[in-house]
């Protein structure tokens, strides 16, 4: 039996935050017979040490290695997509239909799709089905993390026989970890961050606060929010990206780095098990793009990024500091996951007593502060001030004039009587 493996290397590069290199790779473990005595081209075929056999170069067969297999593997943040010239597999005389991952319960089937003129069998794998289709254990380093996967064709057994060689193909994706931005100044914000480990990768969580609610401008110290503005949280998987879903348990504030403070006075609850809580109405949910209207229980759970406001308060007593926390839960986005990460909240949700979650495997904390609470100016007791003073400058006004009214009246008088003294 002969076994055909290809690798072939390459890297595509998308115009977004995130660059995104792909790797595509198969390579021969057996010689495939083409024509010894037209292997004069090393670009296209290679001799074997004993020069009896030769093997066409990656991408390329017949038996005069001149056509290309066109194997593309294209990279997103949802999908990864393998297309393969269909002559290559009716040379090889593999039907589509013997075409699977790895795994061969994978729901994924690979498709017959016209691409300019021209047929390609096409694989295109949710990210999410990754592990349902056989995709090998993530790899990873400080920069990258590797999705591999492996598309090959089932023997085809005329009896007790099998003839025609087996097919596979070999291809990676490789995610970088963190978005490059290139800015005159760099902005840093001021983050808290929590590593938790799901299986054998780490998964980072940030929470950060930003200054309105288009979430592009962030706080790069500690904030200083002025009573009754709004407040814009969001807490989001940075690394990798596009792999977790996300969904907040509980957040409250406290008015101390404790999270887990027993004094109710000194606590406040925003969320309650992942939903907006009945005791402050100014709380809720919003949505990543701000053009869909999505509910409250929908947001929560479904991507690897949440986002709430709140307005500004204070505790009764002082100082006037307030600190975030959040029991959060991340989860992998798969079918089998995706609906167990939203929580069911009710119309109205109530709140009891607050039990701060465990962390487990998948669980963990993120606290946020301090944010510095300032009262709003007294812009009311500057109106009445104006006011007031203004009906005092009146009255002294008219004071003034009754009592030059008054002694002019008494010099007229006085000229008066002496004018009937001397008469």
């Amino acid at each position: 039996m002969a076994l055909i493996n290809f690798k072939i290397p390459m890297i595509l590069i998308f115009l977004s935050f995130t660059c995104q290199a792909v790797v595509g790779y198969h390579s021969p473990s057996k010689r495939l017979p083409c024509d010894v005595k037209a292997c004069s081209d090393p670009t296209k075929c290679l001799m074997s040490a004993d020069l009896i056999t030769c093997k066409c170069r990656m991408g390329l067969y017949d038996a005069l290695c001149d056509k290309d297999a066109k194997i593309t593997v294209v990279c997103t943040s949802e999908f990864i997509t393998l297309s393969v010239a269909e002559g290559y597999f009716q040379y090889y005389k593999t039907p589509i239909q013997t075409l699977q991952f790895t795994n061969k319960s994978c729901p994924t089937a690979v498709k017959r799709e016209l691409v300019n003129d021209e047929y390609f069998y096409v694989a295109r794998i949710p990210k999410y089905q990754y592990p349902a289709c056989g995709g090998k254990p993530l790899e990873k380093n400080v920069t990258h993390i590797i999705y591999s996967l492996s598309l090959l064709s089932e023997p085809q057994i005329l009896r007790n026989i099998v003839r025609d060689p087996i097919i596979q193909i070999e291809y990676k994706c490789i995610y970088p970890y963190h978005r490059m931005v290139s800015l005159p100044f760099p902005v840093v914000p001021y983050v808290s961050e929590a590593q938790l480990r799901v299986d054998d990768l780490d998964a980072t969580i940030q929470m950060t606060l930003y200054t309105d609610d288009t979430y592009t401008q962030v706080y790069t110290t500690a904030p200083t929010i002025e009573l009754l503005d709004m407040v814009y949280v969001q807490v989001k998987v940075t690394d990798p990206e596009d792999f977790f879903n996300l969904r907040l348990n509980d957040c409250w504030a406290t008015q101390t780095t404790e999270p887990n403070i027993t004094d109710a006075n000194l606590s406040h609850m925003l969320l309650d098990e992942g939903c907006v809580t009945g005791d402050d109405d100014t709380v809720k949910f919003l949505p990543l793009n701000q053009t869909v209207d999505q509910q409250s229980a929908q947001i929560n759970g479904r991507s690897g990024t949440v986002r709430y406001s709140f307005q500004m308060f204070r505790f009764t007593t002082v100082p006037h500091n307030l600190y975030l926390h959040c029991s959060l839960v991340i989860c992998e986005d798969d079918q089998d996951h995706r609906e167990d990460c939203v929580p069911k909240c009710p119309a109205k949700a109530t709140i009891t007593k607050r039990e701060v979650s465990t962390p487990g495997l998948n669980q963990g904390l993120l606290s946020y502060g301090p944010i510095k609470i300032v009262m709003p100016k007294p812009a009311e007791s500057s109106s009445l001030m104006k006011m007031v003073a203004l009906p005092v400058a009146g009255i002294w006004a008219v004071g003034l004039v009754v009592v030059l009214l008054v002694a002019v009246a008494k010099a007229g008088n006085r000229r008066l009587q002496r004018s009937q003294e001397n008469h």
